[in-house]
């Protein structure tokens, strides 16, 4: 069987990320979430329902963000979780882990393109939404192409740029909060509702994970990773709390869910409360959309970015297209990777369907997050010797928790989205096939 591991005459990733890079990766990988596909969580669950949701979502996060921070900086791989799994379960289990982390990274874009596009019609209707999302997977996967350094700065300034916005966007519609705005139509669809708000609760938070894809670029992993990790994970949970209660503190949630005169979900939440308090006229109502761009790209470039990375590893170990695991010799990046997972995600944009990509994605994370706690656990128990820099606090009570609030969310994403985690099931076992097969031929 060949295993294509790297040899001293291949080029390597380069190392020229450090703790503040890895901030701004973190952040921005997940920063979109803010800015979009929240909301249509109120929708099923409204206020309360997509709250307890979001609630459960965080601990889960948290405790599941220090715990894979243990294992990135113990195994500082480009494959995250697949190197986790591989060396905790062994090749097959590695596989099925590392396929469900290439579709949360390689769906989670598309969905993020057609925000971008759709926001960047606001100001060029005569430009086709589908258009702008297009020549935007063309453009970033160019940029990570070039090189690690420059997608890493480019993002970093970006990141803080939408940080910045949601700041500008709390502090503009706080003194308009009004509580009882919260208590409005709370629970529209009783609290089977909240179970149906899963998905778009962990998308304020999907892709954090991604941080750890990066390790073999990172100057100190061991050190820095904990840094970044530990930094951006906070950030998140202070501006998910602080966007959730200023959009729906204005109007109430169909405020934030449904435009003036239409039954049709936006992709555009805080525009649509930001109007309220200043109409569509005003300086900061502009400010925002424009800037609002730059959160949808800091998370669309930084997952493509994780993405490559991922495939990259998947592939280099054998269990995809041997093609996929090269890095160009002039760069030093995972082009054909990058260039193989915009396709996918171009094929994924052109059906239209964002809160089903969304979903599909979620699919992908939970399934990552399951199987990385419980290689978390199998390695402690096999390699208790294994050199570990960090170490997860309150252990076993942290990665057992998000073990549990990942099973119980994944059981619940499925109940609710049948068809879709049947799809999700689909593409499994045919990788896994697939991956059989090779294995049968030697390969």
């Amino acid at each position: 069987m060949t295993n294509n591991k790297n040899t001293p005459t291949q080029p390597q990733l380069k190392r020229e990320l450090g703790p503040l890079m890895l901030w701004g990766l973190g952040v921005g990988y997940v920063i979109s979430g803010m800015y979009f596909g929240w909301n249509l969580g109120l929708a099923e669950g409204g206020t309360l329902g997509l709250a307890v949701a979001t609630f459960f979502i965080i601990i889960m996060y948290l405790t599941f963000t220090f715990s894979y921070t243990e294992m990135a900086c113990a195994i500082p791989k480009a494959g995250g979780v697949f190197d986790y799994a591989h060396r905790a379960f062994g090749r097959k289990i590695g596989f099925i882990g590392g396929m469900a982390q290439n579709i949360e990274f390689i769906f989670a874009p598309p969905a993020i393109a057609a925000a971008i596009g759709a926001y960047f019609n606001i100001f060029f209707p005569a430009v086709p939404v589908l258009a702008i999302a297009i020549v935007a997977y063309l453009i970033f996967t160019a940029l990570n192409i070039y090189g690690v350094k420059a997608a890493a700065s480019f993002e970093l300034v970006i990141t803080v740029l939408a940080v910045a916005e949601l700041l500008i966007f709390a502090g503009v519609c706080l003194p308009s909060f009004e509580y009882a705005n919260l208590t409005k139509n709370a629970l529209p669809n009783g609290w089977t509702g909240a179970f149906a708000a899963i998905p778009f609760a962990i998308w304020f938070f999907l892709a954090i994970e991604g941080v750890a894809n990066v390790a073999e670029e990172t100057h100190n992993p061991q050190r820095n990773i904990l840094i970044g990790f530990g930094s951006a994970i906070i950030t998140l949970v202070v501006l998910c709390l602080l966007t959730f209660a200023s959009a729906v503190g204005v109007a109430g949630w169909e405020a934030v869910v449904y435009p003036p005169g239409s039954s049709t979900a936006s992709d555009s939440p805080l525009p649509l409360a930001l109007s309220i308090i200043t109409g569509e006229n005003h300086f900061l109502y502009h400010l925002l959309i424009t800037v609002g761009l730059f959160g949808l790209v800091a998370s669309f470039h930084g997952i493509i970015l994780a993405a490559g990375r991922a495939s990259f590893e998947f592939a280099r170990i054998g269990n995809a297209p041997a093609a996929i695991g090269k890095v160009h010799p002039k760069f030093k990046t995972p082009a054909n990777a990058l260039v193989a997972n915009m396709c996918i995600g171009i094929v994924a944009l052109l059906t239209g369907k964002t809160g089903e990509i969304i979903t599909l994605a979620c699919f992908g994370a939970l399934l990552l997050y399951i199987i990385a706690m419980l290689s978390f656990f199998k390695l402690r128990q096999t390699e208790p010797n294994l050199e570990r820099p960090f170490k997860v606090p309150f252990y076993p009570i942290f990665p057992a928790l998000a073990l549990l609030i990942a099973i119980v969310a994944l059981t619940a994403m499925t109940i609710y989205n049948l068809k879709l985690a049947l799809i999700f099931l689909l593409m499994l076992i045919c990788a896994y096939l697939w991956f059989l097969f090779n294995q049968s031929r030697g390969q």
